[in-house]
């Protein structure tokens, strides 16, 4: 798995909302959050997307993206971000081509780990976060840094 300081893979797909997302597009921002899941309509899965959801507004007014990433199929994913009402893309990565370059798969069932990626602009790693059960504190992590890189910035 990536760790903080390496760079992160280009991520290059179509989304839940019909465009396509690369990581690479987004140096405007101070930082791209890349949550991966496991499986769409799973309770963990949808609590930690409503999590992220629900702190939508706060995250993009610092100056943060997000992207949720799971190995569902396309029109999978499109259901389950527009049943969460999503703001924010989601990819599904079928041929977990994201999911290997980013090293977050389970090694049996080929499903992602429950993995958080801050990414600043120059697409360096700048905190990971790895909670399976404790689905909150991605989101806690998160805001967190998120806060950290914008009062730095602002400094």
């Amino acid at each position: 798995m990536l760790e903080p300081g390496d760079i992160a893979p280009e991520i290059d797909a179509l989304t839940s909302d019909g465009s396509r997302f690369r990581l690479s597009a987004q140096s405007s921002k101070l930082c791209t959050v890349v949550y991966f899941f496991p499986k769409a309509f799973t309770p963990g899965c949808t609590k930690e997307t409503r999590r992220f959801r629900d702190n939508f507004a706060e995250l993009s007014l610092a100056g943060a993206n997000i992207v949720g990433i799971s190995t569902d199929d396309h029109d999978l994913q499109c259901s389950f971000a527009e049943s969460l009402r999503a703001p924010f893309p989601m990819i599904g990565d079928a041929d977990r081509s994201i999911s290997t370059a980013y090293g977050v798969l389970w090694p049996v069932i080929a499903r992602p780990k429950r993995v958080t990626f801050v990414v600043n602009p120059l697409r360096t790693i700048e905190a990971v976060f790895q909670h399976e059960i404790q689905i909150a504190k991605h989101r806690d992590d998160v805001l967190r840094c998120v806060d950290e890189m914008f009062r730095a910035r602002r400094s």
